[in-house]
């Protein structure tokens, strides 16, 4: 099994410093079921190529993993004659791990600068399962920020209908940390086997969190990953999902990402959000709400709609993620913005699950898309918080409308729409649930739709006006 890093950083030898490996030298290490190579086919300072070259002794894996073999065969011949020691596996990827572990971490004593740069690398693996083919392999690193080409082999020339190989050679580019790569890798190829060389325990649930929770929970396809790389056990993919949601409360990284990557495929040629925008920006205007606070901001769209329209005196964002906001103040120019615009708008950390002094006091609140993201047991902190202790004179809330998911033809029959939902009401369920936050806490709504209604179905979107 080959795979091979490269960079064009000047000088690109520098590589060699940062992998701990110096590229004059042939290097072999011992790892779980057989060596690795670590070589360099070409070291310049244009252009630098580290590659590492597994070898698998199939006798040695099965003697060494006993009664906890993981061998993805059913047995006999075919414990020792697979696809183990040519295809990128869980054993690449603890290979990967242990001799480059320096480099993982970001830890060089040479050149700590650069390891805590982006410089422009270029992977290449030889042979990277992927029972969703290609596409999967797009799926799961272009979110990343990978530029992907992927080489399918047609086996169809081999023997007919055999159709194309679940093996592909893979190319990734990008301007990345090398860490960053690294630990992306060795999350992502065991998660596209989908087998495990060893025995696939609790502990295995902390190495995923401590190696994506940065980056993971925001990725689309989270659930597929995390299943993947932990062998299919679907309690402890469910632990671990949990807890990359934060528990208490939704994170809006997975929300913003994972919800614009859905929206594009189901929402988006209903132009959901930017009706979504004004609507909510009508209502405000009909309340004559000056002072507006919008929670769970992400990265600032409808605020920086508000700064643009000189009714509104005050805004303020909040949200539970300092990267989100730092996305908001970049796509606001905050640091470039005019003196008397910027004193209009603030930007705060904080969650809506707890009482905040900073959101009392403002003439309305909105809350575009956000209690899907909850936990149903979290649904009762969020009413507190909004209209127990802030208690702003006016609510604006939008959700989907379950009913309307059966006209999406690409969604699945009970399915939602964004993978970090918890839920998705009817209206009936809305009502509802509007019905009890006026009894407990002196509100009157009034529900407007969003987008074209079907005549049974209703509106994509639903909007409740709460109002004291």
């Amino acid at each position: 099994m080959l795979l091979t890093i490269t960079t064009t950083h000047f000088p690109a030898t520098d590589l060699g410093y940062l992998l701990r490996k110096n590229p004059d030298r042939f290097q072999s290490f011992e790892v779980f079921g057989g060596i690795a190579h670590v070589f360099y086919p070409e070291a310049t300072d244009e252009r630098c190529t580290a590659a590492l070259l597994l070898e698998i002794d199939p006798v040695a894996l099965v003697r060494r993993q006993g009664g906890r073999n993981r061998v993805p065969a059913g047995g006999g011949i075919d414990q020792y004659v697979n696809d183990r020691p040519y295809a990128a596996t869980s054993l690449l990827s603890v290979a990967l791990g242990k001799v480059f572990s320096s480099a993982r971490t970001g830890d060089s004593k040479e050149r700590p600068e650069l390891a805590a740069a982006e410089i422009p690398l270029e992977v290449g693996i030889a042979s990277l399962p992927s029972s969703g083919g290609a596409q999967l392999i797009r799926d799961l690193f272009e979110p990343l920020g990978y530029s992907v080409s992927v080489s399918e082999v047609d086996l169809d020339e081999i023997q007919p209908r055999w159709g194309i190989s679940r093996y592909h050679s893979v190319e990734l580019r990008a301007n990345k940390r090398l860490s960053d790569v690294l630990t992306h890798l060795t999350v992502l190829i065991p998660a596209l086997d989908g087998e495990k060389h060893y025995w696939v325990g609790d502990d295995e649930v902390q190495k995923l969190l401590d190696r994506g929770s940065d980056w993971l929970r925001s990725h689309p396809q989270v659930e597929l990953i995390t299943r993947g790389y932990l062998g299919d056990r679907r309690s402890l993919t469910r632990d671990a999902l949990r807890r990359l949601a934060d528990e208490d409360d939704l994170d809006p990284d997975a929300r913003e990402v994972r919800s614009e990557a859905v929206e594009s495929r189901l929402e988006r040629p209903l132009r959901l959000s930017e009706r979504r925008s004004t609507a909510i920006l009508g209502v405000l205007a009909e309340l004559g709400a000056m002072r507006v606070v919008d929670l769970g901001c992400g990265e600032g769209r409808l605020l920086g709609q508000m700064l643009t329209d000189g009714r509104f005196s005050s805004v303020l964002g909040m949200d539970v993620s300092m990267r989100v906001l730092e996305r908001a103040a970049s796509r606001l120019h905050l640091d470039s913005m005019a003196p008397k615009m910027r004193e209009r708008i603030e930007l705060v950390q904080g969650s809506l699950t707890y009482r905040d002094r900073r959101l009392e006091g403002w003439d309305a609140a909105v809350a575009s898309e956000v209690i899907e993201h909850l936990d149903a047991d979290r649904l009762g902190a969020f009413a507190r918080t909004i209209f127990a202790d802030a208690r702003p004179a006016a609510v604006v809330l939008t959700t989907p409308n379950a009913e309307y998911n059966s006209l999406f033809p690409s969604l699945a029959a009970g399915a939602f729409r964004h993978p970090d939902h918890r839920f998705e009401w009817t209206r009936e369920q809305l009502a509802a649930w509007s019905s009890s936050i006026c009894d407990a806490y002196g509100y009157s709504v009034a529900f407007r739709a969003v987008g074209d209604e079907d005549p049974s179905l209703g509106a994509p979107s639903q909007m409740a006006v709460f109002t004291r």
